[in-house]
């Protein structure tokens, strides 16, 4: 079987003199959508962190494309195709939506051009000329993802993209992540909505304590709800 397109191991990571991170593994191949479920402070944030070098100090191995990164600082670990989409969303509140769009840099060829973008965002093409401030929280989301889909990345790591937005939103963002799925883009997807996880994802890791403790395929969830109702308490 062909590695991994991430590979993970043994992952450790710190902020200042607090150890958050106990020897994390996760594998992503090619074209998966791969969750990553767990409680408040479980560890799922500062995993997507440490793997963009965004962390204080971090050990272990960090394999992408067969390439390690676990050196290398975090614009050369964007560079090499890995985009993190975070929680707050970063959009620029001065910009507009098209401004914020062409902002990042592309880093690599296979992105989606501003035509492409707007047909797979119809609400931000409707906004393009609005500022940040302007827009939705659910538009705000949609616009940070649409963002990372120019630069040519090819894992996509989006932080708790449904966090906050009505139901209507989620579901439309689901369908977001799909269709990125369907053009050939990696997500790594941070949850804590394990509902909306199991309609978009391929596999699951479930992380307590800054450790990966439980890995579940889609597939397997109807035999494992009891064991994830302890760990994430639906």
């Amino acid at each position: 079987m062909a590695e991994p397109l991430l590979k993970v191991e043994g992952l450790e990571a710190w902020y200042g003199e607090s150890h958050v991170l106990h020897g994390v593994g996760i594998e992503v191949r090619q074209g998966e959508v791969v969750t990553l479920l767990g409680r408040n402070g479980a560890g799922k944030t500062t995993t997507l962190r440490a793997i963009m070098g965004l962390v204080g100090k971090r050990q272990g191995s960090v394999r992408f494309e067969g390439q390690e990164l676990i050196g290398a600082r975090s614009d050369r670990i964007a560079r090499a195709g890995i985009a993190l989409c975070p929680e707050e969303r970063g959009i620029f509140a001065s910009l507009d939506v098209t401004e914020n769009l062409l902002l990042p840099p592309v880093v690599r060829a296979g992105g989606m051009d501003l035509e492409a973008i707007y047909t797979l965002f119809p609400n931000l093409k409707e906004r393009a000329r609005s500022p940040g401030t302007k827009l939705s929280g659910g538009e705000q989301q949609m616009l940070a993802i649409a963002r990372i889909l120019r630069t040519g990345a090819r894992l996509l790591m989006l932080d708790e993209p449904t966090e906050g937005l009505a139901p209507v939103i989620v579901q439309q963002i689901g369908r977001t992540i799909r269709e990125i799925k369907a053009r050939g883009f990696t997500v790594l997807l941070v949850e804590q909505n394990f509902r909306f996880a199991q309609t978009v994802a391929d596999r699951h890791y479930v992380m307590e304590h800054g450790q990966v403790v439980d890995a579940v395929s889609n597939e397997e969830l109807a035999g494992s709800m009891d064991r994830l109702h302890a760990y994430l308490g639906v």
